[in-house]
């Protein structure tokens, strides 16, 4: 076979000590590679499981009237999410254009006037901005009467559980944790590293 494969890129002049270089890389990956192919697999039997629970059948593809009044396809759609990503629901919309948008959407359904949000790995990224107020904006997070505090990360890029303790208080209703660095230098969190130890 890969003589095979040899003969085909030696015809299109490509070298062969550049076939046998990039062969010899590819063998030296393929545990890698295949632990890829173990976890996409994994996924899609989650899927796949999701959709034999949730019933997905033909009826769910059929059209709707765009109203979303008994469109039992959207429905399963969003069963099938929520067991995927294992949460209390979930919400599948086109409308969604991107994740500012998801984030924005999450924070006006769960906070009211009077209520704080509290982000505890320091300011979240820019585009949140006008929708937490933090630049006045029209129809801010701000605007009806939500108040925002902040944790700034220790200077070792670390959660300050400390400085969260003291900073949550009656008004607050929701924490914000953002994952990934953004447009900062500090990694992204892990799952692990946002649950504190025990001596913290």
């Amino acid at each position: 076979m890969n003589t095979l494969l040899k003969d085909y890129y030696t015809s299109l002049h490509i070298d062969e000590r550049v076939f046998d270089y990039c062969q010899k890389i590819e063998d030296s990956l393929k545990d890698r590679f295949a632990a890829i192919d173990a976890i996409c697999e994994i996924n899609q039997m989650k899927v796949i499981k999701a959709m034999q629970d949730n019933r997905l059948a033909e009826a769910h593809f059929a059209g709707s009237s765009g109203y979303g009044y008994t469109d039992d396809g959207r429905d399963a759609l969003e069963r099938i999410y929520a067991d995927v990503f294992h949460t209390e629901d979930a919400l599948v919309r086109s409308q969604i254009t991107c994740g500012t948008h998801a984030i924005c959407t999450a924070l006006f359904g769960n906070l009211r006037p009077g209520d704080e949000l509290l982000a505890i790995s320091g300011k979240p990224y820019d585009t949140m901005d006008e929708i937490i107020g933090l630049r006045p904006s029209p129809g801010s997070l701000a605007e009806y009467g939500v108040t925002y505090a902040q944790v700034d990360l220790t200077p070792e890029g670390e959660f300050d559980f400390e400085g969260i303790r003291n900073a949550i208080n009656e008004h607050t209703k929701l924490v914000e944790i953002q994952r990934s660095k953004g447009y900062q230098t500090r990694p992204s969190f892990s799952v692990k590293q946002m649950v504190p130890s025990s001596k913290e």
